[in-house]
């Protein structure tokens, strides 16, 4: 190999490295901001809560529609309307729109189960379209014409909220006429299901738990996560209104929202459960779809940003926030150039030992960073049993790099500009078989790949351990792990569906593919 082209490798790499470290370090800051303000925030919050109810009667509550996009969305459905018509509220002040886009047998179960509904007095309507112009935001945005609350509640299919749910956070939004958007935090219907999904739930509490918290509280930019969210209709005029021109449309909103004058609130103790993707392919096309949006939003948003006149510090966050799944280039270019640049050792052999303590240093308190976070999210998190599901913590990590290569596509694919599709995840509504059966998935090509990415970084870790380099050896180690454990997954999936979709077509039911890596 070219002595040029090894340097070339060395830049990348050094880049990446330090990408690495600072994403690292950023984990450290949201700590702080959670524990700094997570007992006088919450504690602020449930006598807020308090006060209202005292002061209030159930007859002062404020008119609310609540949003239920869908789409081919069969398995769970009827779930989603039987939980929000359970809602604990007036029901003279609770309009329900379920915007329903599916193509498939979804429309009638749900059209079926409106009409029901209707009939026992629920103000519920169906809304559906062929167009599917925009996806979600298109649906969202056009159902908000006719809505006819001032506040606008939103769950996805897989979500289940609590009665409590408007009880608990329309307050907020009545109380302070600056707040557009009231976040819950997601819970987990089918957390101990399997590794995968007790391994996402983890990862999910450290997103809510302390980043979530930390925006929010710190007074950061913070984002609204698609769903379990009250927004102020207001707010979404004031930011621009649902633009589709993004995969993470939630995201988008915000942030224009937040340039716009408007604060988002994160509430802690406000828990919405919601179904886990329970299959490898289902999760990597959803972090797939998350990694190109988010970086969709980066592109569009940063700009007004960083021209704004908010703090510096607001800046930093919100470049760490939106540009966040860079990291998966950074590990995977990081394991790519690692084996070639073995040669490297040479001419920096004879560096002062200091500069090995310090890099290492900084290096290794990056690395653990994230689990860092996990661990104290799962400490804090309210849930009982943390201890053991931290066990589950090398699965995540696993998980963590394995989707490198399939998030490092989706973040090549944002800043490209090619378009795509909302590519919907698949969920079992509690039945695993018949989301198998009833949406199959194609060939995971990837997952090829993966495989291939894997057995180079065993050839480069036994290389290293073969030249007694052992600094890089227990990064490499992980990747290994990582992407091999991902990509055998894949393949098992795949196979376990070929098998339910030939059983399905047995039984005459209907099939329909799903590309997880369709969006171009």
């Amino acid at each position: 190999m070219s002595t040029i082209l090894l340097y070339a490798m060395f830049v990348v790499y050094v880049i990446a490295g330090v990408g690495l470290v600072i994403y690292g370090f950023s984990c450290y800051y949201s700590i702080y901001l959670f524990l700094k303000n997570s007992r006088r925030t919450r504690l602020a919050d449930r006598k807020a809560i308090l006060k209202y109810y005292r002061e209030h009667s159930m007859n002062d509550l404020p008119q609310v529609t609540t949003q239920l996009p869908v789409f081919n969305e069969a398995n769970c459905v009827e779930r989603l309307l039987e939980a929000v018509c359970a809602i604990d509220y007036p029901k003279d002040k609770h309009e329900i729109q379920v915007l329903d886009d599916s193509t498939d047998e979804c429309y009638e179960v749900a059209k079926k189960k409106v009409e029901e509904l209707a009939a026992k007095g629920y103000d519920i309507k169906l809304i559906h379209r062929t167009n599917r112009k925009d996806y979600k935001a298109g649906a969202l945005a056009e159902a908000m014409e006719v809505a006819k609350g001032e506040f606008l509640a939103i769950f996805d299919a897989d979500f289940v909220p609590e009665k409590d749910f408007l009880l608990k956070t329309i307050p907020y939004l009545v109380m302070d006429e600056k707040i557009g958007l009231v976040q819950g935090r997601w819970g987990h219907l089918n957390r101990t299901e399997s590794g995968l999904t007790l391994a996402q739930s983890i990862g999910i509490d450290g997103h809510f738990v302390i980043e979530q918290s930390a925006r929010s509280w710190g007074k950061l930019f913070m984002n609204f996560n698609g769903t379990a969210g009250v927004w102020r209709k207001q707010a979404i005029y004031g930011g621009g209104g649902w633009e589709g021109d993004t995969l993470t449309e939630d995201m988008d909103l915000s942030y224009r929202s937040q340039l716009a004058g408007w604060r988002m609130k994160f509430v802690f103790d406000v828990i919405v459960p919601a179904e886990l993707p329970n299959d490898i392919n289902a999760f990597k096309a959803q972090q797939f779809r998350w990694a190109k949006g988010s970086i969709q939003t980066a592109i569009k948003i940063l700009p007004r940003v960083l021209r704004s006149k908010e703090p510096l510090r607001v800046k930093i966050g919100a470049i760490l926030h939106t540009t966040h799944y860079s990291i998966h280039p950074c590990m995977l270019f990081t394991a790519l150039c690692a084996w070639p640049l073995l040669a490297f050792f040479e001419p920096v052999a004879h560096l002062p030992t200091w500069v090995y303590t310090v890099g290492f240093s900084f290096i290794l308190l990056a690395a653990v960073a994230p689990s860092v976070l996990y661990f104290v999210a799962q400490r804090c998190s309210g849930y009982t049993g943390w201890k053991i599901r931290l066990l589950s913590l090398p699965i995540l990590m696993a998980l963590g790099v394995g989707i490198a290569v399939s998030n490092s596509r989706a973040v090549f694919s944002a800043v490209t500009g090619r378009k795509g599709s909302f590519v919907r995840t698949p969920k079992s509504g509690g039945s695993k078989k018949k989301a198998k059966s009833h949406y199959a998935q194609k060939f995971p090509w990837m997952a090829l790949t993966e495989l291939l990415v894997g057995v180079y970084c065993i050839f480069g870790l036994l290389e290293y351990i073969g030249a007694q380099k052992f600094i890089i050896g227990p990064f490499l180690a992980l990747y290994s792990v990582g992407f091999l454990s991902v990509g055998v997954l894949s393949f098992m999936h795949y196979i376990g569906n070929i098998i339910e979709v030939h059983k399905a077509r047995k039984n005459n039911d209907n099939v329909e593919p799903q590309d997880a890596y369709n969006a171009k």
